[in-house]
């Protein structure tokens, strides 16, 4: 089994993450790594129409970047890991990432799989469109289903 000395643990928020921040922290104590958390929140105009202007949407990335900062420090302290970095960014979660695994040195990214398959798949997921962006091991913990 592989040692690592830096765990990047994406984390979405859904009641069933809780099993990727576990399986994270498991193998950053096991292996005496540095733990790093991170949630993407996605550009809320990118749902919109690129010629709209919506003045609100500031606000509101502002207002969901400031309740993911709040609840990843409850996931350090729920989980016992002062430690642990935590990291906030707005973007395309699969690029922000993969962006921040290079930036922090990274050798594991731990992330949900949702296990999609058909047309979904096709269309692509986070998990996967991580897996194939990452240049070090990814870890996709199985979620739902």
């Amino acid at each position: 089994m592989a040692t690592y000395k830096r765990i990047l643990i994406a984390i979405d928020f859904s009641p069933e993450g809780s099993k990727v921040v576990e399986q994270g922290i498991a193998l950053g104590k096991s292996s005496g790594a540095e733990l790093s958390l991170v949630h993407v929140v996605e550009h809320v105009a990118s749902i919109y129409d690129s010629e709209a202007s919506f003045p609100e949407i500031p606000d509101i990335e502002k207002r969901l970047t400031e309740k993911a900062t709040a609840g990843l420090e409850k996931v350090k302290q729920d989980c016992q890991v002062p430690d642990a970095e935590c990291h906030v960014r707005c973007g395309a979660p699969k690029h922000v990432i993969v962006d921040l695994a290079k930036e922090t040195n990274a050798d594991l990214i731990v992330i949900g799989s949702h296990g999609r398959h058909g047309l979904q798949l096709l269309l692509g997921s986070t998990a996967n469109g991580v897996l194939h962006l990452a240049t070090c091991d990814v870890l996709a913990v199985r979620i739902g289903r």
